[in-house]
């Protein structure tokens, strides 16, 4: 009798309960896939728009023009993820590529006139890269400075002497070398597109599985307990600076190729397009957060949005303002969801 009261009662629920750390892994996980269906939207409303949009030369040419701006954001996220910041990487975009043609460019062609070889002049483009990383670095590690203060003011002094050593002026009559990054394709697709893809690749791949990449989101999240926990927070640091001077030369380079030259004004403004790709992509502002899929699907967004606005021929100057609205609409949901930007 007992056991057939027993099978006939209601059995009670079971819950199981998910751990913290199971929660937190979906809910990274939902972040780095927050911005594919806001592309997917784009990309229906690009074919309504223009019948052009999916064509594969239009959609070459989004991916063409972001590889430059991709190879910047990734540079900014790494800087963002360990608490930093770096403004200075717009002005690496002018200033390396322009100080490598200079030095192997003829004086007539507005050069130094010391006419080096090619090689030597590309390998000056990725040194002043980490010439400026590692001295913004050593300013914020070692003299315990603060990063937006210190890059701002390396940004201004770049930007002077772009202008200087230009006179102002444009640089043209460089090597093909220069430009074959953004003009040498593979399978079709230009060889940057592939160089930013393997770079966030790389980058993606270091963060979720190497100790390197736990170690910058640690940094990021609390240095004082990573350096505790035996993480050598100031050579990390560093070391991110120094890649990230890198990577902004290559992109200089991505966008002297796309362009075919060099202006006084090259990668002027590109910080604030370079931020919303990564707020937009979840990496957060206070450190310790962040992936380069987030970062990646936020450069693609606005490379989208761009090619939006020129298709519809919506004038060029309304596109800052409209990033300036994708980052206030960023920052909004990642309030509502939880996270704190600010």
């Amino acid at each position: 009798m007992k056991t057939h009261e027993m099978a006939g009662a209601p059995r009670p629920a079971i819950t199981m309960a998910v751990p913290p750390r199971l929660r937190v892994l979906r809910a990274e996980q939902l972040r780095e896939i927050a911005l594919v269906p806001a592309l997917l939207i784009l990309v229906a409303l690009g074919a309504f728009i223009s019948p052009s949009f999916l064509t594969k030369a239009n959609l070459i040419s989004v991916l063409g023009a972001s590889a430059a701006l991709a190879l910047v954001v990734l540079a900014e996220s790494l800087i963002i993820i360990t608490g930093k910041f770096d403004l200075s990487v717009e002005s690496i975009v002018g200033i390396a590529p322009a100080l490598g043609a200079m030095l192997v460019i003829p004086a007539a062609s507005a050069g130094f006139g010391t006419e080096w070889p090619v090689a030597a002049g590309l390998l000056v483009v990725l040194a002043v890269g980490a010439i400026t990383g590692l001295v913004n670095g050593f300013l914020v590690v070692k003299l315990r400075l603060n990063a937006f203060i210190v890059t701002l003011a390396m940004l201004i002094v770049l930007r002077g002497m772009l202008v200087g050593a230009t006179k102002g002026g444009t640089l043209f009559d460089m090597p093909p070398a220069f430009f074959s990054l953004a003009t040498t394709t593979l399978l079709g697709v230009p060889l940057s597109v592939w160089l930013a893809g393997a770079a966030f690749g790389v980058a993606g791949f270091m963060l979720r599985y190497h100790r390197l990449g736990r170690a910058l989101y640690a940094i990021g999240g609390n240095a004082p307990a990573a350096r505790a926990a035996g993480i050598n927070v100031d050579r990390i640091t560093l070391g991110v600076f120094v890649l990230a001077g890198i990577l902004a030369a290559v992109g200089g380079l991505i966008v002297t190729g796309y362009v075919g030259a060099i202006n006084a004004n090259q990668g002027n403004g590109m910080i604030f397009t370079v931020f919303a790709a990564a707020v937009i992509g979840g990496v957060s502002l206070d450190g310790g957060k962040g992936s380069m899929l987030g970062a990646l699907c936020g450069v693609l967004l606005l490379g989208v949005v761009q090619n939006l606005l020129t298709l519809a021929q919506v004038p060029s100057f309304w596109i800052q303002a409209i990033y300036g609205a994708i980052i206030l609409g960023a920052l909004m949901v990642a309030r509502l969801t939880g996270e704190n930007q600010c």
